[in-house]
């Protein structure tokens, strides 16, 4: 009995490893697969976080950026300033002369400059302000005509759409401007003025000394010396992008001072300087300095033909400049997209105003330098290219 009994227990046995090896393999990629789903699920939890940390430093920048204004656009300017200037003062070193020297000789003609354009222009420039209220009301017989044919078009909406035509109370607008205003605003003027000139030379004089540091600091001597090659290289072409710009700003300012002289227009000179200060701002710049220019027309000239000539010429040359002299002499690597450029304008024009609206595309234009070269960036440089 005991014989015939014994070999049972051997088939059961038999069976029962199979079983447990067959549930042991399909646990396993259950366990498996609920391990990658798992993972999935944490990278997608650290790629929602990234992406809220990255928009809440975009924000606080943004933020940081607006409040720091006063501090942030003397600072900007300065760094402009001071690399378009900074080619000048490494030739006058290579000619063995002092950087200090050279940097204070350079700011010293500059700065004359400056005052010998604002002392000759600032007459004038008040003149235009003061008279300003007198001549707009002198020119409204003249743009009456176009009033009525605009008044009627919007009495013809008005019956089609039922409405009644409504007229706004026009409250007389008066332009106060005392000596109080100018002695209030001066402290703040010439503060500005000065930590601008002191930053710019502090730039010009120091700025090799700060790369050489910067440069000191670095691990390998193969880092050293590409770190090297992208600073130079970025700053010779935006130092050359910059004067030349400031180039033919000025020699458009001139060519628009001398048509105006030619048409007999008052103070030629302070409109030229007004369209030379204005064409830093691409498309926003030529449109105002082209209507200031056919207000102007209309004050001094009395037949619409010829008060809008002068407009009309500066529409032309601004055109020819733009579309064939600018691209021709800054070729292809600076040459931005005008989608790029007028969101730029909107965004720094929001957070600094008409400081921010100047610096806007000298600001793209170095962005779209720095990108090109650095490894990673390529991408954005690309996208705000013409």
């Amino acid at each position: 009995m005991t014989d015939a009994a014994s070999p049972l227990p051997t088939p059961l046995a038999s069976t029962a490893a199979p079983g447990s090896a067959v549930s042991s393999l399909v646990a396993r990629p259950r366990r498996k697969a609920g391990a990658g789903r798992s993972t999935r699920r944490i990278s997608r939890h650290l790629r929602a976080i990234r992406i809220s940390l990255t928009g809440i430093i975009l924000l606080a920048v943004v933020y940081t950026i607006a409040i720091g204004k006063s501090l942030l656009v003397p600072l900007v300017l300065a760094a402009f300033i001071g690399l378009a200037l900074n080619p000048i003062v490494a030739t006058a070193a290579r000619w063995r002369v002092p950087r200090w020297l050279a940097a204070v000789t350079l700011m010293l003609l500059l700065g004359a400059g400056i005052v010998s354009a604002v002392a000759t222009l600032s007459q004038p420039a008040m003149n235009w302000f003061h008279e300003a209220p007198t001549a707009m009301r002198s020119l409204a017989p003249k743009i009456k005509p176009l009033t009525q044919q605009i008044e009627a078009a919007s009495r013809a909406t008005q019956s089609l759409t039922g409405g009644a035509v409504t007229r706004a109370a026009q409250q007389p607008s008066s332009l106060a401007f005392t000596a109080w205003d100018v002695v209030s605003t001066a402290p703040k003027i010439v503060a500005s003025v000065l930590t601008v000139a002191l930053l710019v030379f502090f730039f010009l004089v120091y700025g090799d000394e700060i790369l050489r540091r910067a440069v000191e600091i670095s691990p390998t001597f193969a880092y050293k010396r590409h770190t090297v090659s992208i600073v130079r290289s970025i700053q010779v072409e935006v130092s050359s992008y910059l004067l030349l710009t400031v180039a033919i700003n000025v020699t458009l300012g001139l060519v628009t001072s001398g048509m105006l002289y030619f048409y007999d227009v008052p103070d030629p000179l302070l409109w030229g300087c007004f369209a030379t200060v204005a064409n830093f701002i691409p498309y926003v710049g030529s449109i105002t300095t082209t209507a200031v220019l056919a207000v102007v027309g209309s004050l001094h000239f009395q037949q619409i033909g010829t008060a809008l000539l002068p407009a009309m010429t500066f529409a032309g040359i601004t055109a020819v400049e733009g579309n064939m002299i600018t691209p021709m002499l800054q070729g292809r690597r600076s040459r931005l997209s005008p989608v790029a450029i007028l969101l730029w304008l909107l965004v720094w024009g929001w957070l600094w105003g008409i400081p921010g609206a100047l610096l806007a595309v000298p600001m793209l234009t170095c962005v779209k330098l720095i990108t090109a070269r650095l490894r990673g960036w390529t991408w954005f440089a690309h996208i705000i290219s013409r």
